[in-house]
């Protein structure tokens, strides 16, 4: 019985044909118990795919790509990047497809990359690390039809799909921590105000500000662009308007900010306290560990790439949108309400 059809194999499982295609494609969006009826069959029938036929049937390379614009490379010493990729580069291994990095340096580069990326044949898909307001890939992607999904919510691009943690939702918890502890004067260093992650961090902590009865003050606001020496130079400008804390939009920041205050002779939480976002290893190794929120980048890498498989088996529509919870971590540097009363 090896000669059975997908159609009989599907009839016998009581399935759909497309439900058989997908397990013998080894997709992951199949219900655990149908896999197995499936499976059964076709080892009880010893039922054997033909791989050529398969391939060109599915016109499918089973290689993803990931695309690093120009806007985004420069933060790759974020340690958030790597660790996000480790996640991407893992779902990719267990779901048996090819990662293919794209690293855009330049406007050239991009320009003779686009198309390539876009070629149907190439790849089945496309991961989009967040890109800034005027980044052209995510618009071009959409224009040539190509599967994709980007890690992290995009600017105006209300059909794309994205996997992204409730950045607003952390930020306002971190601060309205800090109020409680009785800090009145709590200052800010964003991310880059150009992209999403800095504008809805800043969003959390201006209704934090708003809603604990805080009078929210503009010059304890520093834009910062998610590196060390970015914190670092932030730190410097925020510390002339004398805040009793601080709420940091990366681990990055929060390690360049610590750098500053010891330069200017404060001690954390001792005459400053500190709470930054991301958790990343970093966090517990400075001194003191950072109090931060926690966000499970590893977890977001692995979802990016099911919910990219899914987009290329069943379509865009509707777009999925994706926002796992964060988790805010208690540790020094954030010290505690007798801190701030001295």
């Amino acid at each position: 019985m090896a000669n059975l059809t997908l159609e009989e194999i599907a009839k016998r499982a009581g399935v759909s044909r497309s439900t058989v295609s997908r397990v013998v494609n080894d997709h992951p969006h199949v219900r655990p118990k149908v896999r197995q009826r499936v499976l059964s069959i076709i080892e009880e029938t010893g039922y054997q795919p033909n791989a050529a036929a398969r391939s060109l049937a599915s016109q499918r390379s089973r290689i993803i790509g990931l695309v690093i614009p120009r806007s985004v490379h420069t933060l790759f010493t974020d340690p958030y990047f790597p660790r996000l990729t480790q996640g991407i580069a893992q779902a990719c291994n267990q779901y048996d497809h090819t990662l293919a990095l794209f690293l855009l340096h330049t406007k050239d580069e991009e320009q003779k990359l686009y198309p390539r990326i876009t070629r149907r044949g190439l790849i089945d898909g496309v991961v989009v690390q967040t890109a800034q307001m005027e980044d052209e890939l995510i618009p071009t992607l959409t224009k040539a039809n190509m599967p994709f999904v980007v890690a992290g919510r995009p600017v105006n691009a209300p059909q794309a799909s994205y996997v992204d943690v409730d950045n607003v939702a952390g930020a306002y918890n971190a601060v309205s921590y800090m109020i409680r502890l009785g800090y009145t004067r709590v200052g800010t260093i964003t991310g880059p105000l150009d992209t999403t992650v800095g504008l809805d961090r800043l969003e959390g902590y201006r209704k934090a500000i708003n809603e604990r009865g805080l009078i929210l003050d503009e010059s304890l606001i520093v834009e910062g662009d998610f590196t060390e020496t970015g914190g670092h130079f932030a730190a410097q400008r925020l510390l002339e308007h004398k805040p009793q804390a601080i709420f940091v939009a990366s681990d990055a920041m929060a390690i360049g900010a610590l750098r500053a205050m010891r330069e200017a002779g404060l001690s954390v939480p001792g005459d400053i306290a500190l709470v930054s976002f991301d958790d990343l290893p970093p966090a517990t190794t400075v001194d003191p560990p950072l109090t931060t929120v926690r966000q499970p980048i590893l977890r977001m890498g692995i979802k990016v790439v099911e919910t990219l498989l899914d987009i290329i088996e069943n379509g865009n529509h509707p777009p999925r949108r994706i926002v796992f919870d964060t988790e805010l971590v208690i540790r020094e540097s954030c010290g505690t309400n007798l801190a701030a009363a001295n």
